[in-house]
């Protein structure tokens, strides 16, 4: 397994190699600074790096990393709330033109919300994951129905999938991106990344259901 140590060798191979390579990229971030078009909310996941999965340059892309890639809904309780000041940084400060989620298979944030592993656990034994996955509550109890009720509905892509549109919907929420989706400057888009079979599934917005990606 990687160890610090491992992370240092890492770098050295990345700044003899790849920074060599972009220093024209590197100079003019560091001079003129960022302006990506596109925001990527995804998991923490360290088998999901979206950065590799769309296979983008340095600055091309503000990325925001969370369990289960999950967005709050708007509120202004007091507070810490990083995925919504990353967010508003995206929207107001960059201005970016797309915000994309993306989900993936086999998300263990899912997986502990369908078998309710964190429920009412403690802060420092999964306090802070279990309340973070009540977002998903509601729509983790209608999967577990449907499950119960056919042994063919797979659960696990179900709610990967409904978080995915949960977060979506929660993105509306915040005035600052509904008046931009209303005035056409911003635009959002759901995908589903398959770690085993390597398919991207995107949401048609007009048929509800996530669609593969075609590639050559």
């Amino acid at each position: 397994m990687p160890s610090f140590a491992t992370l240092l060798d890492g770098f050295r191979r990345f700044r003899s190699g790849e920074y060599q390579d972009q220093r024209r990229r590197f100079d003019a971030l560091a001079m003129h600074g960022q302006s990506p078009k596109l925001m990527i909310i995804a998991c923490s996941d360290s088998r999901v790096d979206p950065t590799r999965i769309f296979d983008v340059d340095p600055g091309q892309v503000f990325v925001v990393r969370n369990v289960a890639n999950l967005v709050p809904p708007y509120e202004t309780t007091p507070g810490y709330h990083g995925a919504s000041a990353a967010i508003e940084f995206a929207v107001t400060q960059i201005e970016v033109d797309y915000i994309v989620v993306l989900g993936h298979a086999q998300c263990g944030g899912i997986s502990a919300s369908l078998s309710g592993k964190f429920d009412g656990a403690a802060h420092g034994h999964g306090g802070f994951i279990g309340h973070w996955m009540d977002m998903i509550a509601p729509a983790r109890d209608a999967t577990r129905a449907a499950a119960a009720a056919n042994p063919d509905v797979d659960a696990q892509q179900v709610l990967e999938l409904a978080a995915i549109r949960l977060s979506l919907d929660n993105l509306r929420s915040f005035p600052f991106i509904a008046e931009r989706l209303e005035a056409g400057t911003l635009k959002l888009r759901g995908t589903h990344f398959g770690i085993a079979d390597g398919i991207l599934r995107v949401l048609d917005e007009d048929t509800g259901r996530f669609e593969p990606v075609p590639v050559g």
